[in-house]
């Protein structure tokens, strides 16, 4: 599958997987301009791309493991959605979860991407059948 990728800003980086597809799972996405996380305060850090998905894929995007250990640097709605309608700009909202402000500097990597297949589906209500668990919630399995 082929993923068209546009910049809109001339010093945007074209995300790419760090040792190859076939070892790695996300590409990474770069902010396109220097940011200050504050703690606990969301910000959207723009990456300067926008990408075009075909139908029955989205873009998910997900915290970079090592900034969120170091650092505390996460995505609040991890993992973030793109879907295949969206041409706007790819912005990842970053949070700092650590008591100092984050600097972000201008070409740092600072999520991931993984393109996904999603099935559609037709929504049907009715009655549910039953099931083993019921409606156990959360903890319902031990701890």
């Amino acid at each position: 599958m082929k993923l068209r990728i546009r910049k809109l800003h001339p010093d945007a980086i074209i995300p790419k997987y760090a040792h190859g597809p076939d070892e790695d799972a996300g590409m990474d996405l770069c902010a396109v301009e220097d940011a200050v996380l504050e703690p606990s305060v969301p910000k959207a850090v723009p990456t300067g791309l926008s990408i075009e998905l075909p139908p029955g894929f989205e873009a998910q995007v997900r915290p970079r493991s090592g900034l969120a250990l170091k650092f505390g640097i996460s995505i609040p709605n991890s993992p973030g959605t793109v879907d295949p309608g969206y041409r706007g700009e790819l912005k990842v909202i970053l949070i700092n979860l650590g008591k100092a402000p984050y600097a972000i500097g201008k070409g740092d990597r600072i999520a991931q991407m993984i393109v996904a297949r999603y099935e559609a589906v037709e929504v049907e209500e009715g009655e549910l059948s039953e099931s083993a668990r019921g409606e156990g919630g959360f903890g319902s399995s031990g701890r």
